[in-house]
């Protein structure tokens, strides 16, 4: 693939943008929440999780967005300051909106769920005029969580940052992230999301995702390169669609896929490592690592989270990912090239 070239003068490798939140994931597992008496806390938001992991692969990472006015906020801003995260465009809401709550459920060993508060969020109140132009200017790449294009003012400011990002040639990440907490129809989702996947650089997400984007039934049969190809076509290098436990396929620019499968661990939950992967794969492009080993990178990371208590707190070094890789017996095999038009399956994929 590609690399992707950028002025040396850009001083930060990523500005994230959107949802910094709590999750409170259970200390006592394999219970409903009903059940659970005690929790930890830990900074979550998929967005913030993604620059947590950034941080500890030593990039210089930074952040736009709004946090609770109260202790909850502080503790989140702190956090990412002893993380090394430039928080000097996190603001506080001004009129008394909250932080995200994410409650964890780990009910077996194969299942767990999330439960979201997401009604008068800080996160949400981001405007356009917290938005900096010069400040995007100064990193390589602008990340976008598709939760912060849920509602006004965020979805405007969102928008804003993505026209600043063209305009100095940094390039913009969209991560699809759907939730579907406080969307008003799947035409909504519809239209915000495909219009920011047309305005992306790499653009990554699940199957039921893209779907979304592009208001298919569930059960159709168009193959994934089918739905890369309408995003390649406008403009991204990388078009990456996940299957959950079944891996992913990322489609690139040369008309070249690759699949990614996963390392074998012990999991504590069955989500929460996608970020990880975020992160990782991230990395791995800004240092112009091939898409082999830099999607196996990135399923590193994400099996070493899935099998930890947290994510943010779990996140790991590039140390850590490549020595993990070293002593599994999946090196070397969890990613590798395939036809364009292969499945996750390894038959042909037709419309």
């Amino acid at each position: 693939m590609k690399r992707f070239s950028f002025d040396s003068e850009k001083e930060f490798d990523v500005i994230a943008v959107g949802r910094i939140a709590i999750d409170l994931n259970p200390n006592e597992i394999h219970r409903t929440l009903d059940k659970v008496n005690t929790f930890t806390k830990y900074v979550g938001g998929s967005p913030a999780n993604i620059a947590v992991g950034l941080a500890h692969l030593g990039k210089k990472v930074g952040f736009i967005g709004k946090v609770s006015d109260d202790a909850f906020g502080r503790y989140v801003t702190d956090y990412f300051i002893e993380k090394g995260i430039d928080v000097s465009h996190v603001s506080k809401a001004a009129h008394g909106e909250v932080l995200s709550l994410t409650f964890t459920e780990i009910s077996s060993p194969t299942e767990s769920q999330i439960l979201m508060y997401r009604e008068g969020v800080a996160d949400l109140q981001l405007a356009p005029e917290d938005v900096s132009e010069e400040y995007i200017k100064r990193a390589r790449f602008l990340l976008i969580s598709g939760t912060a294009l849920v509602a006004s003012p965020s979805r405007e400011a969102c928008f804003l940052a993505m026209n600043y990002a063209k305009k100095h040639d940094t390039k913009v990440i969209f991560d699809i992230d759907y939730r579907n907490y406080t969307w008003k129809s799947k035409e909504e989702v519809a239209v915000y999301y495909s219009l920011a996947g047309q305005h992306s650089d790499i653009l990554m997400g699940s199957r039921e995702e893209f779907e979304l984007m592009e208001m298919l039934e569930e059960g159709n049969d168009i193959p994934d390169y089918y739905l890369a190809d309408q995003y390649l076509f406008h403009g991204n290098q990388i078009v990456i669609i996940k299957h959950g436990q079944k891996g992913s396929i990322t489609y690139s620019t040369e008309r070249k896929a690759y699949r990614v499968g996963s390392f074998s661990v012990k999991l504590l939950r069955s989500f929460g490592g996608e970020d990880a992967f975020a992160s990782a794969f991230l990395y791995g492009i800004l240092e112009g690592w091939h898409l082999v080993p830099t999607l196996e990178f990135a399923a590193a990371s994400a099996a070493r989270v899935l099998s930890s208590h947290s994510c943010s707190d779990a996140m790991s070094t590039a140390e850590e990912i490549t020595s993990f890789i070293a002593n599994s017996r999946e090196a070397g095999t969890v990613a590798q090239e395939i036809l364009w038009n292969q499945s996750l399956e390894g038959g042909r994929s037709c419309r």
